[in-house]
């Protein structure tokens, strides 16, 4: 059905053009001079009723709704009462409808509007988190290089605690002997 509208509404702008070309061509101005007797002659304007309007609008819904899917079938349902309605038949029968499609269009532009500022803050938000989680794994990552340059400088310490260990006692060994040989000696020499 869109294809068929699609190539109809084609067909239609051809047309209109072939038609504008064909009244600007100077053969044409020429035919116009000769058939129209003077200024005052102007082409004649059909005024149409509302009632006149009204039924061609209901009879493009009817043929419509006739070709319509069931799903679609509602939303013609619904213009079909507007146009056969009491309300319709005053002037301004669409005046309602067509201020409340206006008043749901400003609500979407300011809800399309608001999330926009919403997209942009969540955006900056989002940044501002990386950023911070980025500070953390960097600051992760320098105290775990800590951790283990103190594990290291622990063990080098435990080494040199341990050695220093074994020295103290070999001293107080040498100390002892030291000690035990000078009693010995002293008890020799007395």
């Amino acid at each position: 059905e869109w294809e068929e509208r699609s190539k109809t509404r084609a067909d239609e702008l051809v047309a209109l053009a072939d038609t504008i070309r064909v009244l600007n061509d100077d053969d044409a101005l020429d035919l116009f001079k000769r058939t129209l007797p003077g200024a005052s002659a102007s082409l004649v304007q059909m005024t149409a009723t509302t009632s006149a309007v009204r039924a061609r609008a209901l009879q493009a819904v009817r043929s419509a709704q006739r070709a319509a899917l069931p799903n679609d079938r509602s939303g013609l349902n619904l213009l079909m009462l507007t146009l056969v309605g009491k309300k319709s038949m005053s002037q301004g029968g669409f005046d309602k409808v067509i201020k409340m499609i206006d008043e749901m269009v400003e609500i979407l532009k300011k809800e399309q509007l608001d999330d926009d500022h919403k997209k942009e803050y969540c955006g900056a938000q989002l940044d501002t988190a990386d950023d911070k989680r980025k500070d953390l794994e960097r600051t992760v990552s320098q105290e775990e290089t800590a951790i283990v340059q103190a594990k290291e400088a622990i063990a080098t310490l435990a080494e040199e605690i341990a050695a220093l260990e074994a020295g103290v006692k070999a001293l107080d060994k040498s100390v002892a002997e030291a000690t035990e040989q000078r009693k010995e000696e002293n008890a020799e020499y007395k």
